[in-house]
């Protein structure tokens, strides 16, 4: 009986379509700088001044404005260990006897009950993560106590496939070094993604019928 509901399972499972994933594209309102009308005004006839125009001899090339671009450090490393162990055990053991006369018989009972139970059960976890590299973002916004916020993504167009990084969070102007980057320990609301699209990608996704017996809906 239990292999008929297993074949039914599994007729039911083939009927069922797979929804592929959105597929992600470049260049994404999203993720793509800000729209900004870089172009100068032109200079007014007799002035020397130039509204928008600044040259200095000693200038900070941090990134500080709406528009510019700053170089992010990948340096994130993760990870988490856990283990449980659980052991219980009990016994008991209830005996009877009877001894003496009964009627005008004579007889002699004796009685023994033994219970025994026990559990033991161990389970442990452990995940690692990390990722090192670098990406170039745009200040999205300049944020009203100062910070900014990034944005941006790369793309890189492989043999079989694409992989992209994206990157969202939100700086502090104190943060960015003399060079121009900052770490990606120091961004706020971190939101990093890496990911790849093509045969590679498609070869390391399991098909519907490992997701089914992978499943909880699997009986055995």
């Amino acid at each position: 009986m239990r292999w008929l509901w297993f074949l039914c399972f599994a007729l039911l499972s083939g009927c069922m379509s797979h929804i592929p994933d959105k597929e992600t594209k470049p260049g994404t309102k999203e993720w793509a700088p800000p729209e900004i009308d870089y172009s100068l005004p032109d200079a007014k006839d007799g002035s020397l001044y130039r509204p928008g125009f600044m040259l200095t001899l000693f200038k900070d090339k941090r990134a500080f404005r709406e528009g510019d671009i700053l170089t992010v450090a990948l340096d994130e490393k993760t990870y988490s260990s856990k283990k449980a162990d659980t052991k219980t055990n009990k016994e008991q053991d209830m005996g009877m006897g009877l001894t003496g006369n009964i009627g005008s018989q004579s007889a002699n009972a004796d009685g023994k009950t033994s219970f025994s139970r026990g559990f033991n059960g161990a389970g442990s976890s452990t995940q690692q993560n990390q990722l090192s590299g670098s990406i170039t973002v745009t200040v999205s916004k300049v944020l009203p106590n100062g910070t900014l916020l990034i944005r941006g993504e790369k793309w890189l167009r492989l043999n079989q496939g694409d992989e992209y990084l994206r990157l969202l969070g939100i700086i502090r102007t104190d943060d960015i070094g003399n060079n121009n980057t900052i770490s990606s320990q120091r961004i706020a609301d971190a939101r990093i993604i890496y990911g790849g699209q093509g045969a590679i990608a498609d070869s390391n996704a399991m098909g519907w019928a490992s997701r089914y017996f992978n499943s909880p809906w699997f009986p055995l």
